[in-house]
């Protein structure tokens, strides 16, 4: 599922990235990886504000539908 539909305050693991080369490389290093951890803190108007590795991060609406990712069955590292 798209991180913009995702369930608030559930650990997510990231499954897919479908961005272009250089917006997949900006989003790697901000942490935002495939088999990542990322959790929805808060969704308005289809922006999305996650926390990804201690830190929190605003996703606009046209990225977030393009980072697909399932709930966490545990702690990912």
């Amino acid at each position: 599922m798209p991180i913009v539909i995702a369930p608030v305050n559930v650990l997510l693991k990231i499954t897919k990235l479908v961005l272009d080369d250089r917006t997949k490389k900006h989003m790697e290093n901000l942490g935002i990886t495939v088999n990542g951890s990322i959790e929805v803190v808060s969704r308005s108007g289809g922006s999305v504000i996650c926390l990804v590795k201690q830190g929190r991060l605003a996703l606009d609406r046209n990225i977030a539908t393009r980072i697909l990712v399932t709930e966490a069955k545990e702690e990912i590292c």
